[in-house]
């Protein structure tokens, strides 16, 4: 039996209480579809800027009407001090996800990708440690790494953030850290890398690749490439995220707090073999886009060219297994994608 399977199990004897932030969004909803389906108690907190009522609505018939009944959600903003003391009492984890992402959002917007991503990480981790919750666990960014040139990246080797929003999740782990190191409040970061699946936007001017790619072809319309489509990365299905984060918010390992660890595959994958991957497994489902290709442009600013994750420490603390790679994950995408947005 593995770690996550041992969990589960565990779970479903002995049922918590859990706060799951940006529960609207595509990893904060699996996120809470996996923990109703434990039968546990799950509270959420969105404001829908980025996370949609429809995401919700999609989990609670997931899960069917007994389970969903477990489920409280708060409309409201973690910048919001008020908001996270009441999303936090009585609360044993959790699993701070809300935040706002994209590289060029941040670019673009500084000053509100900070406010969402330092002061509401801050007021969550004081209205944590108020509550006296167990743990907390937190989104970073594989964007921390930022230049360092190494590959795999390893946690402890970091180079320049080269965007806002990777300095609002480096600034988030170094908060970590302190409010663990003064009031106790264990805590993870999980740096993701490139997670994609079920209920990722594929709209708006910072959607990310996988999604608004999968839309555009399904329309028919062109996909484009920033750069030659040699820039890779290390795309890890959601389902293997959610796994990183229940491991994190409840291994029993000594020293496995007050840590980073990267969440991702150990595999790498270029833009143009993203493409070809994508495209091959849609026209399964919808053959008139078998011939279609991707057009070129120049590189956006922030962007980094590789990324892969080393997950030894992950693998070594937490018991973490991936259950998909990147076949595996984008072929349960696409058929998702297929059912919920083809009348779009």
């Amino acid at each position: 039996m593995s770690a996550y399977d041992e969990l589960w199990a565990n779970l479903v004897a002995d049922p918590k209480r859990w706060l799951v932030t940006g529960a609207a969004g595509f990893i904060g909803s699996a996120i809470v579809e996996t923990l109703l389906s434990l039968d546990q108690h799950v509270v959420g907190v969105d404001n829908f800027v980025t996370g949609h009522k429809r995401n919700v609505q999609d989990v609670r018939e997931k899960v069917g009407t007994a389970k969903a009944a477990r489920f409280e959600l708060i409309e409201g903003d973690i910048c919001d001090a008020a908001v996270c003391q009441q999303a936090c009492e009585g609360v044993d984890y959790v699993s701070h996800q809300a935040a706002l992402g994209s590289v060029p959002r941040s670019i673009d917007d500084p000053l509100n990708s900070h406010r969402a991503n330092v002061n509401g990480f801050l007021n969550i981790m004081l209205a944590a440690r108020d509550a006296k919750v167990k743990r907390v666990v937190y989104a970073s960014s594989s964007s921390v790494y930022g230049d360092h040139p190494a590959l795999p990246k390893i946690e402890e080797n970091i180079g320049r953030q080269l965007s806002p929003y990777a300095v609002t999740k480096r600034i988030d782990e170094l908060y970590a850290r302190v409010v663990q190191d003064c009031y106790g409040t264990e805590s993870v970061g999980l740096r993701y890398f490139n997670v994609f699946g079920r209920r990722q936007d594929p709209k708006g001017p910072y959607a990310a690749v996988i999604p608004r790619w999968l839309e555009l072809l399904m329309a028919g319309d062109p996909c484009l490439i920033f750069g030659d489509g040699g820039h890779s990365r290390d795309f890890c299905y959601v389902d293997n995220a959610v796994q990183a984060n229940l491991l994190s918010l409840t291994t029993k390992t000594e020293g496995a707090t007050n840590r980073v660890y990267n969440v991702g595959v150990g595999g790498r994958t270029t833009l143009n073999e993203l493409f070809t991957l994508i495209r091959d497994l849609l026209a399964k489902h919808q053959p008139d886009v078998a011939d279609a290709s991707a057009s070129h442009q120049a590189e956006r600013d922030g962007d980094v060219v590789h990324s892969q994750a080393d997950i030894s420490a992950l693998e070594q603390y937490m018991g973490y297994e991936p259950t998909h790679l990147i076949a595996d994950g984008m072929a349960e995408t696409v058929a998702w994608f297929v059912d919920n947005f083809r009348a779009d």
